[in-house]
């Protein structure tokens, strides 16, 4: 079994008036999703989906999204983006799940999936941008989203995390996140989040020992990237 990942799908099947494809480089995209996913994951593997999965703004509208995701090979480990307005409790996520008979559909949240022999933490993460400052209780509640992520996993086996947001961009670094990592010994982290210019300037490599990787959905030209 393998694991793969990959961010920001922004998926707009219920209301097409959202498509990504006024972007440049999205065009045609739902379409090149489905193919390069079928073409690499199998239905015993694991997929991360880091953030921005559906333009959705509530639960229920999310219904097309999610049967097209339901309906490609693998489990799907749905971590929240910054766009997911759909996000609610994972009780009230859980339940729509099985009303709609998304059987291949999980909630990483707070919480650590095993799969392809290792454990899968997620959360959202923060990042400030443009006019916001730095807010120490914001950082905080992130913080202690992550560790409790972390802490779920059993002592002394390996972890990936994955966040929406990346944990270092530009002069920004959250010491927080890396201190959470550093203290459940995680080196190996992705992100999604930034598309365009601002891929081009994403951190990729090591930073205090942890190996990181943007995995949005259009920087990956659609296709599941293989992290196990």
């Amino acid at each position: 079994m393998s694991v793969y990942t990959i961010g920001d799908l922004h998926l707009s099947l219920g209301d097409p008036s959202k498509t990504m494809e006024v972007f440049r480089g999205w065009q045609d995209y739902q379409r090149r999703l489905e193919e390069n996913w079928r073409a690499v994951v199998r239905p015993g593997d694991t997929v991360v989906l880091a953030g921005d999965i559906s333009w959705a703004m509530h639960l229920n509208g999310t219904g097309p999204d999610f049967r097209f995701l339901d309906s490609l090979p693998g489990k799907k480990l749905l971590v929240k983006g910054n766009h997911d307005y759909w996000w609610t409790t994972r009780a009230k996520m859980e339940g729509f799940f099985a009303r709609e008979g998304l059987n291949s559909l999980f909630i990483l949240h707070n919480n650590s999936v095993m799969a392809g022999g290792v454990w899968l933490c997620g959360s959202r993460g923060w990042l400030f941008e443009g006019s916001d400052k730095y807010d120490p209780l914001v950082v905080a509640r992130e913080e202690g989203r992550i560790r409790r992520a972390l802490e779920t996993v059993p002592p002394g086996e390996e972890k990936i995390l994955f966040l929406h947001y990346p944990p270092i961009y530009g002069g920004q670094v959250i010491p927080e996140f890396f201190g959470a990592m550093a203290d459940h010994g995680v080196r190996e982290c992705y992100y999604a989040h930034l598309h365009g210019g601002g891929a081009a300037g994403a951190f990729r490599g090591e930073h205090q020992g942890v190996r990181l990787r943007l995995v949005s959905a259009d920087v990956l030209k659609f296709t599941p990237f293989l992290v196990r």
